[in-house]
């Protein structure tokens, strides 16, 4: 008897899929793309997570007494964990927590300073946790990083982009934009225009996540927008934006902050 191509290809596979605890998961993968002629596995497109938080950890803010610090930093290592993220991307952070939170998940890290009435803006209730802004946390190496005020802002608190570029050429960027709403000629809106900007000309596969206080979207042109519009808490003005493929979007409730958190999984190129 003389088999067909493809029936050969089914009953190899077969045979391989029987073997159980013989058969690796790449052989497996290897035989399921075989028998689809082509079409490549899961396997082939690694997976890239970001967890985004806004933390409310300066000490000054009415959200700050519900953080009950240090639980906040607590939250935030169990959730970089669990869900096995390779970048992390906060706001309303103090510099002396980011580097604890890098130090007990083995991250690197580069932090923005705000600066607020005209300096640095020390964190406060415990005092000594450092700066007051905004933070990108990656699993893999940073080598190089990026920060710049906005040319506009409202009140006495700057605001500023911060972007970093890892070992596997993948930039991601945060931001916290002004709460003066999202009408043309609003601060947060001229903000918004220069982000778009921003990260129109990183020239690498890039992710974006952060607290832009505004509905509407700042993603440029080709990036995708996700925003957590189904959130219990304050929903719709935390964003991600990107321009790596299958984004997906996972909103989790948080016990310690007055936004949840944002997991964002994309697929990687080759």
């Amino acid at each position: 008897m003389i088999l067909s191509l493809r029936a050969l290809r089914s009953l190899i596979l077969g045979c391989l899929l029987t073997a159980g605890s013989v058969l690796s998961p790449h052989v497996a993968a290897a035989a399921t793309t075989a028998q689809s002629h082509g079409v490549r596995s899961y396997h082939a497109h690694p997976t890239y997570a970001l967890l985004q938080m806004n933390v409310c950890s300066s000490g000054y803010a009415g959200c700050y007494p519900g953080t009950e610090y240090p639980k906040i930093l607590d939250e935030v290592v169990a959730r970089i964990e669990a869900n096995h993220v390779n970048a992390v991307t906060l706001n309303e952070a103090c510099s002396g927590d980011v580097a604890e939170i890098a130090a007990r998940t083995g991250f690197h890290y580069r932090f923005a300073t705000v600066i607020y009435n005209g300096a640095p803006l020390s964190c406060k209730s415990p005092e000594g946790r450092g700066f007051f802004g905004n933070a990108v946390l990656t699993k893999e190496a940073i080598r190089a990083s990026e920060d710049a005020p906005y040319s506009v802002f409202s009140g006495v608190e700057q605001r500023r982009w911060l972007c970093v570029t890892t070992a596997r050429r993948i930039d991601v960027c945060t931001s916290h934009l002004s709460t003066d709403g999202e009408a043309p000629g609003s601060a947060n809106s001229t903000q918004c225009l220069e982000l778009t900007q921003v990260l129109a000309s990183r020239g690498r596969p890039t992710i974006f996540a952060g607290d832009v206080n505004r509905h509407a979207s700042c993603a440029p042109k080709g990036h995708w927008t996700l925003t957590d519009a189904a959130a219990a808490k304050d929903p719709g003005i935390q964003h991600s934006y990107g321009n790596l493929v299958t984004p997906r979007l996972e909103i989790e409730a948080t016990t310690y902050t007055d936004h949840d958190a944002l997991v964002v999984r994309v697929r990687l190129p080759h």
